[in-house]
Protein backbone atom coordinates (compact mmCIF):
# COMPACT_ATOMS: atom_id res chain seq x y z
CA UNK A 1 0.00 0.00 0.00
CA UNK A 2 1.34 3.55 -0.88
CA UNK A 3 1.94 6.06 1.56
CA UNK A 4 -1.13 8.64 2.39
CA UNK A 5 -1.06 12.28 0.70
CA UNK A 6 -3.03 15.38 1.14
CA UNK A 7 -3.30 18.21 -0.71
CA UNK A 8 -1.14 21.15 0.53
CA UNK A 9 -2.50 23.96 2.28
CA UNK A 10 -2.11 27.78 2.71
CA UNK A 11 -2.54 28.96 6.60
CA UNK A 12 -2.75 32.10 7.59
CA UNK A 13 -2.17 32.53 11.85
CA UNK A 14 -2.69 36.24 12.21
CA UNK A 15 -3.11 37.93 15.71
CA UNK A 16 -1.53 41.52 17.77
CA UNK A 17 1.94 42.17 18.42
CA UNK A 18 3.23 40.13 21.51
CA UNK A 19 1.25 37.15 20.74
CA UNK A 20 3.50 34.61 19.50
CA UNK A 21 3.40 34.70 15.74
CA UNK A 22 7.55 34.76 14.78
CA UNK A 23 7.80 32.22 17.39
CA UNK A 24 5.00 29.70 16.51
CA UNK A 25 6.88 30.45 12.56
CA UNK A 26 9.71 29.31 13.61
CA UNK A 27 8.67 25.96 15.22
CA UNK A 28 6.56 25.10 12.61
CA UNK A 29 9.97 25.76 10.61
CA UNK A 30 12.02 23.37 13.07
CA UNK A 31 9.33 20.57 13.54
CA UNK A 32 8.65 20.71 9.39
CA UNK A 33 12.93 19.81 9.26
CA UNK A 34 12.95 17.07 11.83
CA UNK A 35 10.35 14.81 9.70
CA UNK A 36 12.91 15.48 6.93
CA UNK A 37 10.41 18.58 4.98
CA UNK A 38 13.19 21.21 2.63
CA UNK A 39 11.48 24.48 3.25
CA UNK A 40 12.18 28.11 3.05
CA UNK A 41 11.80 30.61 5.75
CA UNK A 42 10.71 34.06 4.23
CA UNK A 43 10.31 37.73 6.03
CA UNK A 44 10.05 41.32 5.16
CA UNK A 45 10.92 44.06 7.56
CA UNK A 46 11.42 41.92 10.34
CA UNK A 47 12.30 44.36 13.73
CA UNK A 48 15.78 43.15 13.92
CA UNK A 49 15.93 45.31 10.42
CA UNK A 50 17.88 42.09 8.48
CA UNK A 51 17.04 38.50 6.73
CA UNK A 52 15.55 36.92 9.99
CA UNK A 53 12.92 35.86 11.94
CA UNK A 54 13.13 36.91 15.34
CA UNK A 55 10.37 36.66 18.23
CA UNK A 56 10.57 38.72 21.16
CA UNK A 57 11.14 36.00 23.65
CA UNK A 58 14.60 35.29 22.41
CA UNK A 59 14.41 32.84 19.51
CA UNK A 60 15.03 33.49 16.15
CA UNK A 61 16.53 31.77 12.64
CA UNK A 62 17.88 32.88 9.24
CA UNK A 63 15.45 33.89 6.48
CA UNK A 64 14.93 35.19 3.26
CA UNK A 65 14.49 39.41 2.96
CA UNK A 66 11.32 39.60 0.49
CA UNK A 67 11.76 42.57 -1.49
CA UNK A 68 8.24 43.99 -3.57
CA UNK A 69 9.83 43.04 -6.62
CA UNK A 70 10.58 39.57 -5.76
CA UNK A 71 8.17 36.61 -7.34
CA UNK A 72 7.94 34.05 -4.82
CA UNK A 73 6.63 31.38 -7.51
CA UNK A 74 9.66 32.09 -9.29
CA UNK A 75 12.03 31.64 -6.29
CA UNK A 76 10.42 28.46 -4.96
CA UNK A 77 10.23 27.31 -8.07
CA UNK A 78 13.82 27.15 -8.96
CA UNK A 79 15.17 25.86 -5.13
CA UNK A 80 17.15 22.90 -5.51
CA UNK A 81 16.64 20.49 -4.22
CA UNK A 82 12.61 21.05 -4.46
CA UNK A 83 11.08 22.49 -1.59
CA UNK A 84 7.82 20.55 0.70
CA UNK A 85 6.94 24.03 2.77
CA UNK A 86 7.32 27.71 2.72
CA UNK A 87 7.09 29.44 5.94
CA UNK A 88 6.39 33.31 5.73
CA UNK A 89 6.60 35.92 8.95
CA UNK A 90 5.11 39.53 8.35
CA UNK A 91 3.35 38.61 5.65
CA UNK A 92 1.12 41.78 6.21
CA UNK A 93 3.82 43.78 4.38
CA UNK A 94 3.89 41.34 1.34
CA UNK A 95 2.30 42.83 -1.85
CA UNK A 96 -1.43 41.10 -2.86
CA UNK A 97 0.52 39.87 -6.08
CA UNK A 98 2.78 37.97 -3.55
CA UNK A 99 -0.08 36.14 -1.70
CA UNK A 100 -1.34 35.31 -4.71
CA UNK A 101 1.79 33.49 -5.67
CA UNK A 102 1.75 31.90 -2.34
CA UNK A 103 -1.92 30.49 -3.19
CA UNK A 104 -0.44 29.39 -6.84
CA UNK A 105 2.64 27.27 -4.97
CA UNK A 106 0.04 25.29 -3.05
CA UNK A 107 -2.76 24.85 -5.94
CA UNK A 108 0.20 24.24 -8.78
CA UNK A 109 3.41 22.89 -6.79
CA UNK A 110 1.84 21.21 -3.90
CA UNK A 111 3.92 23.18 -1.71
CA UNK A 112 2.74 23.82 1.91
CA UNK A 113 2.34 27.92 2.76
CA UNK A 114 2.49 28.42 6.37
CA UNK A 115 1.84 32.68 6.59
CA UNK A 116 2.16 34.98 9.70
CA UNK A 117 1.49 38.30 10.22
CA UNK A 118 -0.78 40.92 11.91
CA UNK A 119 -4.25 41.71 10.57
CA UNK A 120 -4.85 45.38 10.96
CA UNK A 121 -3.04 48.18 10.95
CA UNK A 122 -2.47 51.31 13.57
CA UNK A 123 -5.83 52.63 12.19
CA UNK A 124 -7.28 49.25 12.79
CA UNK A 125 -7.69 48.71 8.71
CA UNK A 126 -6.87 45.58 7.43
CA UNK A 127 -3.60 45.20 5.42
CA UNK A 128 -4.42 44.54 1.77
CA UNK A 129 -1.89 41.15 1.60
CA UNK A 130 -3.92 40.13 4.94
CA UNK A 131 -7.50 41.21 3.14
CA UNK A 132 -6.18 38.64 0.58
CA UNK A 133 -4.92 35.86 3.21
CA UNK A 134 -8.59 35.56 4.36
CA UNK A 135 -10.07 35.57 1.35
CA UNK A 136 -7.82 32.80 0.01
CA UNK A 137 -6.93 30.63 2.98
CA UNK A 138 -7.89 27.36 3.21
CA UNK A 139 -7.47 27.52 7.11
CA UNK A 140 -7.28 31.12 9.14
CA UNK A 141 -5.95 30.98 12.69
CA UNK A 142 -6.27 33.71 15.37
CA UNK A 143 -3.40 32.90 17.39
CA UNK A 144 -4.23 32.56 20.96
CA UNK A 145 -1.16 33.52 23.30
CA UNK A 146 -3.30 35.65 25.72
CA UNK A 147 -2.14 39.96 24.46
CA UNK A 148 -3.12 41.85 26.89
CA UNK A 149 -4.11 45.68 27.09
CA UNK A 150 -3.15 47.90 29.62
CA UNK A 151 -6.47 47.63 31.27
CA UNK A 152 -6.56 43.91 31.24
CA UNK A 153 -9.14 43.01 28.58
CA UNK A 154 -7.69 41.03 25.50
CA UNK A 155 -5.14 42.92 23.31
CA UNK A 156 -6.58 43.27 19.60
CA UNK A 157 -5.41 46.00 18.37
CA UNK A 158 -2.16 47.58 17.32
CA UNK A 159 -2.14 51.20 18.19
CA UNK A 160 1.14 53.59 17.06
CA UNK A 161 2.76 56.14 18.91
CA UNK A 162 4.69 58.83 18.27
CA UNK A 163 6.62 60.81 21.34
CA UNK A 164 3.97 59.32 23.67
CA UNK A 165 1.11 60.23 21.78
CA UNK A 166 -1.39 57.82 19.86
CA UNK A 167 -1.75 58.88 15.67
CA UNK A 168 -3.91 58.10 13.53
CA UNK A 169 -2.60 59.25 9.95
CA UNK A 170 0.38 58.33 8.13
CA UNK A 171 2.16 55.76 6.38
CA UNK A 172 0.48 52.49 6.90
CA UNK A 173 4.11 50.72 7.00
CA UNK A 174 6.28 52.11 9.41
CA UNK A 175 8.90 49.71 10.95
CA UNK A 176 9.10 50.37 15.52
CA UNK A 177 8.41 47.70 18.13
CA UNK A 178 6.90 47.83 21.25
CA UNK A 179 9.75 48.47 23.63
CA UNK A 180 10.31 52.41 24.79
CA UNK A 181 13.54 53.12 23.08
CA UNK A 182 12.28 54.79 20.00
CA UNK A 183 10.30 57.82 19.05
CA UNK A 184 7.88 55.91 17.17
CA UNK A 185 6.37 52.90 19.14
CA UNK A 186 3.64 50.27 19.08
CA UNK A 187 1.65 49.84 21.81
CA UNK A 188 -1.85 47.01 21.90
CA UNK A 189 -4.99 47.71 23.17
CA UNK A 190 -7.87 46.14 23.32
CA UNK A 191 -11.12 47.41 20.97
CA UNK A 192 -12.48 50.25 23.19
CA UNK A 193 -9.18 51.95 24.36
CA UNK A 194 -7.97 51.89 20.73
CA UNK A 195 -11.33 53.49 19.36
CA UNK A 196 -11.04 55.80 22.61
CA UNK A 197 -7.20 56.55 21.70
CA UNK A 198 -6.16 55.76 25.40
CA UNK A 199 -2.95 54.34 26.18
CA UNK A 200 -3.04 53.92 29.80
CA UNK A 201 -0.43 53.61 31.69
CA UNK A 202 3.02 54.22 29.27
Amino acid sequence: MSGLHRDAVLKFFYGPMDCGKSTLALQINYNHRRQGRRGLVLTKHDRSGGPRVTSRIGLDGDAYEVSDDCDLGELVRRAQPRLDYVVCDEVQFYTVAQVEQLADLVDDCDIDVYAFGLASDFRAELFPAARRLFELADEVSRLQVEVLCWCGRPGQLNARTVGGELVRAGEQVVIADTDDSTEVRYKVLCRRHHRAGDLGRL
